[in-house]
Order: structure tokens, then sequence, then C-alpha cells
């Protein structure tokens, strides 16, 4: 008896996830569009006759060393080296160069024979070159790293992990191709984070799961609630008398503003709250709306109410472990700070009208309150809509 084996029902496939597949091909054209609007025109191909380049290369001999660990450093090294390194890219791949290593507790580290690491060569008018090294080659470790976090996302995970990788990869696409060149075109900031943010968002959840009721409530109860934590933070902002100028590091995008580049900056305080909620906000639309399902799933009679009801009791148990990831992971960036602002004893009037306090307040409240209003505004959704599939 010759047993067949059951080939995949692609067209069945297509018919249940049509409008998966529409929102997919949506998306798609929605992203090459932009990208071939926002691509940079490509440069002449001349050379100037003086320029660095940063390239790989390989230690092949140490000619000089004079590093040592510094006690008052916590043993960070100091020094320099002289090196001979075979540059392994570029238009001098495979000639060996002299290359100068100068290392400190903040930067640098010593190299040794067969290390790899990026170095700066630069060319002048004459013809002579001087390398330098930039940085010890950190991409083989960093490629490892993330193979072992998408090996276990994808042995946990499943199929539903594979599908989070695919997200989370086209969520930084378009961050960088689509969010970053527009907001360098001179884009309104908010609005366009915020319009990015509700794109990833669809994107995430059609990848993830589809067009279906639970996806669609997850979907709209994170736009929502990331429009909440937008809204709470600008209104944060006029009252605390605060904007993106007075981020850290927003020096050197001021001066690319200076020069001619269009980017708003004031924005950017709030934009960075609604790109740090995004996540968390997704977290907990799904996981109500998904809960929710269930429960309407297990008993089709309840009412909206019972549902809404239902929603928020399961929304409170997150409310307290969430709001603590959210403030935990702010406190944690600027963590060496903290500790130095801590060591200087200032007093209370020195220390909390500060920018840095303000921003990090406005910051973690802001993102906490689009969470947390995540949850009333996913539950009243699915409610109304799981109520209304069964009629």
């Amino acid at each position: 008896m010759e047993i067949r084996k059951k080939q995949p029902d692609v067209t069945g496939w297509l018919k249940k996830e049509k409008w998966s597949v529409i929102l997919l091909v949506i998306a798609a054209v929605l992203f090459l569009g932009l990208r071939m609007v926002l691509r940079t025109p490509e440069d002449s191909g001349e050379m100037p006759s003086e320029y660095a380049e940063y390239e790989k290369a390989t230690v092949t001999a140490v000619v000089a060393d004079n590093t040592e660990k510094d006690p008052n450093s916590d043993d960070g090294y100091r020094g320099d080296q002289t090196l001979v390194m075979e540059v392994k890219s570029g238009q001098y791949k495979g000639k060996s160069l002299t290359v100068y290593n100068y290392t400190g507790p903040l930067y640098g580290s010593p190299l040794k024979v067969g290390d790899s690491a990026s170095i700066i060569i630069n060319t002048y008018s004459n013809g002579d070159l001087r390398a330098t090294v930039y940085e010890f080659d950190r991409i083989p470790a960093l490629i490892g790293i993330l193979a072992v976090f998408f090996a276990v996302t994808a042995l946990i995970g499943g199929k539903t992990g594979i599908r989070s990788l695919l997200a989370l990869v086209l969520t930084i696409l378009v961050l960088f191709q689509i969010l970053i060149p527009l907001l360098l075109k001179g884009a309104p900031t908010l609005p366009t984070v915020f319009l990015v943010c509700a794109y990833i968002t669809v994107l995430s959840f059609v990848i993830l799961g589809g067009v279906h009721r639970k996806t669609v409530c997850a979907a709209l109860g994170t736009i929502a609630g990331t429009a909440l934590a937008m809204l709470f933070g600008m209104a944060a902002q006029a009252a605390a008398r605060i904007n993106g100028l007075r981020i850290a590091d927003i020096e050197p995008l001021l001066q690319m503003r200076q020069s001619g580049t269009p980017i708003g900056l004031q924005g950017l305080l709030v934009g960075g709250i609604i790109i740090s909620a995004l996540g968390a906000v997704m977290d907990v639309a799904m996981s109500i709306s998904s809960a929710l399902e269930e429960v309407h799933t297990a008993d089709s009679s309840l009412s909206a109410k019972d549902l809404f009801r239902s929603g928020m009791n399961i929304g409170r148990d997150m409310v307290g472990t969430m709001t603590n990831t959210l403030i935990l992971a702010f406190l944690g960036s600027g963590f060496t700070l903290i500790i130095y602002l801590y060591s200087l004893g200032l007093s209370f009037y020195q220390l909390l009208p500060s920018a840095y306090t303000a921003i990090e307040v406005i910051s973690g409240i802001s993102s906490s309150i689009g969470m947390i209003l995540a949850i009333p505004l996913t539950a009243c959704i699915s409610a109304v809509l799981l109520e209304k599939g069964t009629k």
C-alpha cells in the first residue's frame, strides 16, 4: 500500500490568512516606497587626496609594548604598543602595516599576536600611511551572542519564537531605515515617531498572530496606550519646562542642526519615551487580549462588562512587575551617573530640580502611565469586539 505524504494546503492557508497577507504586502510596499524616497544620493566615487578608512586587521607581531595595569584605575591598562598587522579588508588588503595602539582605562586594550582589530588607516596626499588601532574586533563575539539568543528563542518559542525574531529584525530595520532617515530629513519628531511605532505595532502583531480578533484588540490597545504615554510625556515636559535640548547626548545633534541638518530636537525626549514604552505596552496589550479571548472561548455567554472586569483583574496583577521593569530599565541605563551623583552628596534642592532628574522621572513615569492605561483600554476594546463576535 502506497503512503503519500500530505502536501501543505497553501491555497487554504492563503484564504484563511487573506487579511494578514494583504497587510504584510501593504507594509512591504510602504517600507520600500519610503526607502526609495529617503535614500541618499551616491557619492561621485572620487577619493579626496587625504582620507581615513576603517578596516579589519590581524596582529602578526608585537614590536614594542609598554602597557601596564594602573591600580588607581581599577587595574585598567595604560600605555601604548607598536604592532605589525596584516590588513584583511579594503584597498590595502593583504598588506602588512606598522600600527600604533594607544590604551587607557577608558579606551583601547592591549593586543597580542592573533588578535583582530578595527584599525584607522590615514592616507596622506604624498602617499604616506599611518595606522592606529580603533577598537578590538568584537564582531565575532557579538555574532556569537546573537546566535545564542536566536537559538534559545527558536528552541523555546518554536514557531512563535521564530516569528518574534522576524518581527524584531523588521522592527530594527524600520527604526534605522525609516524612522531615523525621516527625522534627519526634517520630519516632525513626535508625529513621525508615533506613526512609525504604530506601523511597527501592526506589522509585529500581524507577523506574530495574523489578523484575528486577538491581535486586532492588542494592536488597538497598544496604539492607544502609546498615544496616552506620548500625551502624558508632552504634558509633563511642559510642566517641568524641559525638552529634548536638555538630553545628555544632544550636543552632536545640535551641531548637526546648526550645520544644516533639519532634525527636530525638542521632541526627542518624548519621542524616546514612545519608543521605550512600545515594547512593554505591546506585551501588556497582547497578554490582556489573549487572556480575554481564552475566557470568552471558555464561556461565550459572558457579557462585555464581565469580560472587561476579567481583563482588569488580569491586568492588575501585571501592573507591579511591569512598572518595576520600566523604572529599573531607565535607572539601569544611567546607573554609573547615579552612582556619581550619589557620591557627591548633593542637597535636596540641588539634585531634584536638575535636568537629569527631571528627564529620568518624566521618561520612567510616562512610559509606565502608557503601559498601565493600556490595560483598561485593551480590556475595553477586547470586551466589546469579543461580545460582538458572538452576536
